[in-house]
């Protein structure tokens, strides 16, 4: 992997597990490992415009398929929980995100934006993945405060909120299909909505979509704002070949245009699929091309992106990462590999 980053030459903590993200698998990993005495430090994030401690489920109202929540429970609520269970174990917490990293050496080396540096025996990556979002007006408001603008169709689109309300999705690929296809089952119709004349979806979900009855096609149209002060009120819309806008009513927006894994801190020094996620180095696990370095949540998940399976990988990490440890971590790697 070449030479070590140029890393700050403060103090420098010495861990044994160090668990990067707050979201379900950080919290997740943070409560099994506590819970086996391996005291890790959780570096939960600062927080950006479009990221904040907690990951995703932040911007989600109602979480209602989480099991053990019958009443349902908001993503921010959620989230404390799970904070708080990690907390009460013994996990300590920075709200301080992880800019560099060094995993060329062992103890595995770690900046953050306070200039901490922090060596670790052990690191799990749980930051997750974001949500590419269209960037116009009223957008970021209504999905942070739960008026009717989500990123996600099978987290969100069952709630009665949107029940048998005119509902548009926003995308021309796979995903942006199965979303609408599956709004189906509650909408009483669905916009989808793509700024060119032909879908880049596979011919089968493009054909899906297509057939249904409930689904209308807007094509060669462009979001241009979202309407609504505590609940989505409808959208201005364009035409990119005439340039014409018009206001379409709408009881909610569904963004279908991709994701992107929080993987760039990492500069490289994990192995990453095509599309920027990190590719475990075995089907099924956690553990990456790097001894002692396991990966968790949506920052490896690019198919079922929900927060039970992003927190069933958070435990899967930790108990590697413990049995790791306890086998003799990097040594026993070296005695293998010399054997």
């Amino acid at each position: 992997m070449g030479g070590g980053l140029e890393l700050s030459r403060g103090p420098t903590m010495k861990e044994k597990l160090v668990i990067i993200g707050s979201g379900p698998a950080g919290w997740t990993a943070a409560i099994y490992a506590a819970r086996a005495n391996l005291d890790p430090v959780v570096f939960e994030g600062a927080g950006s415009r479009t990221m904040i401690p907690g990951g995703q489920l932040m911007f989600t109202t109602d979480v209602e398929n989480y099991p053990g929540f019958p009443g349902g429970v908001t993503g921010p609520e959620m989230m404390m929980a799970f904070r708080q269970q990690a907390e009460r174990f013994g996990t300590r917490i920075f709200t301080e995100d992880v800019v560099k990293v060094d995993f060329s050496v062992y103890p595995r080396r770690i900046e953050t934006n306070m200039g901490k540096v922090v060596e670790a025996d052990a690191v799990i990556v749980a930051t997750g993945a974001n949500a590419k979002w269209l960037g116009v007006p009223g957008e970021e408001h209504l999905a942070r405060t739960g008026g009717g603008v989500s990123a996600c169709a099978v987290c969100d689109g069952a709630l009665p909120f949107f029940r048998d309300k005119t509902l548009a999705v926003v995308g021309g690929g796979d995903s942006a299909m199965e979303e609408a296809i599956y709004l189906t089952n509650f909408a009483g119709k669905v916009l989808l909505i793509h700024r060119r004349d032909s879908f880049r979806a596979s011919r089968i979900m493009a054909e899906r979509a297509l057939e249904n009855p409930k689904i209308e096609v807007m094509w060669n149209t462009v979001v241009k704002s979202v309407h609504g002060e505590e609940e989505i009120r409808g959208l201005r819309v364009a035409d990119t070949v005439s340039g014409e806008e018009r206001d379409v009513e709408v009881g909610g927006l569904f963004v279908a245009i991709g994701h992107e894994p929080n993987s760039g801190f990492l500069d490289g020094q994990l192995e990453l699929r095509d599309n920027g996620y990190i590719h475990p180095a075995e089907p099924g696990r956690t553990a990456t091309n790097v001894p002692g370095v396991f990966a968790a949540g949506d920052v490896i998940d690019d198919y079922y992106r929900q927060a039970i399976t992003a927190a069933g990988t958070g435990c899967m990490a930790a108990l590697e990462a413990e049995r790791w440890l306890a086998h003799g971590g990097i040594e026993q790697d070296v005695a293998v590999g010399a054997a």
